[in-house]
């Protein structure tokens, strides 16, 4: 079951992972499922799914869910596949694909809900990691956020939503992409360490179709308390994922 440096995770209610030193989890993996929540009934589709912590999580919560979970790197797949194994779940489709050559792989026009935890950076800015899976999932050396949005664009179903998150400098960028190909931007969070710090993550929802402006502006979500311990909002949010 378990590869070399690979080890199990819990998720909480008896859900576990798979991850290893390159496909692992953070924080921000666990606010995208928390704000993208899908309805019982959702068609889901992740974009550079990982080892699969989304999947997983919504599975966890709604074990009807319909979920497709794309990544081109076959490690990551790999390690999903066998966690779909090792927790009994059904109806999650692993697609090793790289998400420009979908068409022909997954129904377009037919997805209820796309989520995309995407590389942060543009390709050529910051420090590039010499291992090729980590410089993947942290570069825009294999997509763009504009490949990421196009072809969400084309797999969602008309009044349907994409959720990511990225960091607050690229804001702009996601909000003028998503217009471009015909999601308008219907809910934004900003997300900060503590008080003191300025915001590190924004969550936004477009919806395909919706109609232009009344974008719905959440209250700031604080990892902390004024105390340096987790707030109220992250520990519900967390749950019993560690348990």
């Amino acid at each position: 079951m378990l590869k070399e440096n690979e080890h199990i995770e819990p998720l909480g209610k008896n859900t576990k992972i798979i991850v290893s030193d390159i496909h692992h989890f953070s924080t921000d993996t666990i606010l995208l499922n928390h704000f993208a929540k899908p309805k019982s009934n959702d068609k889901v589709i992740e974009l550079g799914t990982g080892c699969g912590t989304i999947p997983l999580l919504m599975k966890k919560e709604n074990k009807d869910l319909n979920i497709t979970a794309v990544d081109i790197q076959s490690d990551a797949c790999s390690m999903l596949e066998r966690s779909i194994e090792l927790n009994g779940f059904e109806n999650i489709t692993v697609i090793n694909s790289d998400l420009k050559e979908l068409k022909g792989k997954v129904p377009f026009g037919f997805f209820d809900l796309v989520v995309c935890n995407p590389p942060y950076k543009e390709n050529g800015t910051g420090i590039h990691n010499p291992h090729s899976s980590k410089k993947t999932a942290r570069h825009e050396v294999m997509c763009t956020m504009e490949d990421i949005i196009r072809v969400s664009s084309k797999l969602l179903n008309f009044g349907s939503r994409l959720c990511m998150c990225q960091r607050p400098e690229r804001l702009t960028d996601m909000m003028t992409l998503m217009r471009t190909y015909g999601i308008e931007p219907k809910r934004l969070r900003l997300v900060q360490q503590r008080l003191s710090k300025e915001p590190k993550l924004f969550l936004l929802e477009g919806r395909k179709g919706g109609k232009t402006g009344f974008m719905k502006v959440e209250t700031t979500l604080m990892i902390e308390d004024t105390e340096g311990n987790f707030s109220q909002e992250m520990l519900q949010i967390y749950g019993d994922y560690k348990e």
